[in-house]
Formats: C-alpha cells, structure tokens, sequence
C-alpha cells in the first residue's frame, strides 16, 4: 500500500501542466556563458533539438532571447532557456520541467552543452 501511495502522486507531477511561469520559478539546472550572441546560440539549439522536440517557440527576452522547448509527448513547455546579450557573447540559464527527476530525457540538455563553443 505504501508503494501505491508514492507512485500516485509522482504519476500526477509527472502528467500535469506546467507553464512558461511554473517553470521560471524553478532553480536554473544550467548557468553558463557562451561566446555566441543570443541569437546565434538559439539557432544552434533549434537546430540541435528539431529532431526530437520539433518547433522550438523562440521570443524577444530582456537584452536576449527566450526559448521555450515543447515536451515531446504531450502540450506544454519541457524547458526554457533565457538566453540575455553580454558584451562578449551571452549568458544562458536553463529551466527544466522535471528538474528534479533524475530519468528525465537529456536531449535538451546535451543540446545546450553542444551549443555552447560549437
């Protein structure tokens, strides 16, 4: 019974919608900085993920962009980068949905490593 009562809840995290919002008010799993400019940057990771995520919604943010990673099964954001403009490239913070699930597909992440000299 105890094992019914953990799984329940998990299963219902798991499934449930989350917002551009919800996700912003979650620690950044990466905090990097790139020699890329905002906009090169989120062209590599559209590039990276077309693949596996299909459309990737990219938007004005602060001196940057914003790019909102879909989930691959279901509606609603995976992940989102904030990626802002620096004098000699970027800085980008990663946001990830199941940030603290440690089975969570990596393709998102190992895109923003790849994309960040190359």
């Amino acid at each position: 019974m105890k094992w019914g009562v953990w799984v329940l809840p998990v299963a219902l995290t798991m499934s449930g919608c989350a917002t551009v919002s919800d996700i912003n008010e979650t620690l950044p799993t990466m905090s990097v900085i790139s020699g890329k400019k905002p906009h090169e940057y989120a062209q590599c990771l559209v590039e990276k993920l077309a693949d596996s995520r299909g459309a990737l919604q990219v938007e004005p943010y602060k001196s940057g962009v914003r790019v909102i990673v879909p989930q691959k099964l279901s509606a609603g954001p995976a992940a989102v980068f904030e990626i802002e403009d620096r004098s000699s490239g970027s800085s980008i913070k990663l946001h990830e949905r199941l940030s603290n699930v440690p089975l969570r597909p990596w393709d998102v992440r190992n895109a923003a490593t790849e994309c960040i000299s190359g």
